[in-house]
């Protein structure tokens, strides 16, 4: 008997009627003589209104009553499903995270699982029952209710067909799948029919929110083939897998992208051998990300610093940097906002040094000023005025033929 894990995103369980849907397809994947565990997020937008009643108490609310609070959402979605399934003759039972027997780090709001006891979902399993485990949760070693940030449900789905050995982790969602790049900017995007799991962390981590690279991440160490595909309408989705076996390998197989990027530049740095360690420490040490880093020796003794940080992080960042300008050393800091990072994915380009100056031929040609690169083994991002953001994407996407359908393999 196969074993899936089913997990529904809260748009496709947003509505009692969009839940009794959800119930529909479970009992499908029951009827096709299959074990089944489902991990749902909670109902539609709860989430934001539990942050919302919070945050009419308090500005700034404990961690802990936090995730006490925003459990809540998932634990009201497990019951309904399960109620759902009773009345189609499905047997079921819901889990929160901790009945699940997920354990995490012992903190609050981006906890990360630690290891999972899979004793009590397996004896439901083998009694014949759907288990409903309610995602984005679990608890420490101190039975604390803990919660696992952003893209939490993905991650709990493909964590937990790993420690149960499922035949496939299927991730339902309001897209039908992972496409070239987004569909709603781009109307020439295409659907893929499969990536790798590289292609698909790099492009999760550049922008693309179908899936939190943390699930990607987790899927790739335990070889746990994934599937992307929409809850609402019976379509093929996206497999992500090690090999891509499906479809002819391209040079370039997707374009991600993100606005609010600012670029923070420091003038007149001391040029020392522990210049960037000292920067970059004081940034990291308050929790400031910090992406596209370039360096310019500007004479013997001084270097000018330039890096890019999200919108969000700026007042943070020149705060830290003005009180540490001592220290630091530096004469002046430039700041220039509404950027935008725009990037080109594809495993073969890593023995295709050519494809970098085909994207930047393309954004010269289209008078689009590039303010900063950034290249590994299977990406090129380019910094770029944000206004020119969507522009850049159809043209990249257009250059590289994206919207042509890919030929499939044959043996």
């Amino acid at each position: 008997m196969k074993r899936i894990v089913q997990k529904y995103g809260g748009t496709s369980v947003g509505s009692v009627e969009r839940i009794r849907h959800v119930a529909s397809r479970v009992e499908k994947a029951v009827s096709e003589d299959q074990q089944v565990v489902v991990v749902v997020s909670a109902m539609g937008k709860s989430t934001d209104e539990l942050v919302r009643l919070a945050g009419q108490l308090t500005e700034n609310p404990s961690k802990r009553e936090m995730d006490m609070l925003l459990s809540t959402g998932e634990q009201v979605t497990i019951a309904l499903l399960a109620l759902a399934l009773a009345e189609r003759g499905v047997e079921a039972i819901s889990f929160t995270g901790w009945q699940a027997g997920i354990e995490t780090e012992d903190s609050h709001g981006n906890a990360r699982i630690v290891s999972i006891e899979t004793e009590r979902m397996e004896a439901e399993l083998e009694k014949g029952k759907v288990v409903i485990v309610a995602g984005f949760q679990g608890r420490s070693a101190k039975n604390e209710i803990t919660t696992l940030g952003r893209g939490g449900s993905d991650t709990t789905a493909v964590a937990l067909a790993a420690a149960l050995s499922a035949d496939r982790c299927e991730i339902y969602t309001d897209v039908t799948g992972v496409f070239t790049t987004d569909p709603r900017y781009v109307t020439q995007a295409r659907k893929l029919q499969a990536i790798s799991y590289d292609e698909m962390l790099e492009m999760a981590n550049l922008g693309a929110g179908v899936l939190h690279p943390r699930a990607v991440e987790c899927a790739k160490n335990h070889q746990m083939p994934l599937l992307v595909a929409s809850s609402m309408v019976e379509e093929a989705g996206t497999i992500i897998e090690e090999e891509i076996t499906m479809e002819k390998n391209l040079l370039v197989r997707g374009i991600a992208f993100e606005n609010d990027v600012t670029k923070i530049t420091m003038t007149g740095l001391p040029s020392r051998i522990d210049t960037l360690a000292k920067v970059f420490q004081s940034l990291s040490d308050n929790g400031v990300n910090v992406d596209i880093i370039i360096q310019n020796q500007t004479d013997e003794e001084h270097v000018d610093l330039s890096f890019s940080i999200t919108q969000s992080s700026l007042k943070e960042t020149l705060t830290i940097l003005e009180n540490t300008k001592s220290e630091l050393g530096f004469r002046s800091l430039h700041v220039e906002e509404d950027l935008a990072k725009v990037s080109i994915i594809g495993a073969g380009m890593v023995s295709n040094p050519g494809v970098a100056a085909s994207m930047f031929d393309v954004l010269a040609q289209n008078e689009i000023y590039i303010k900063m690169v950034s290249t590994s083994e299977m990406k090129v991002s380019v910094v770029i005025a944000e206004d020119d953001m969507v522009f850049a994407v159809e043209m990249l996407h257009q250059a590289f033929q994206l919207g042509e359908e890919e030929e499939a393999i044959t043996a």
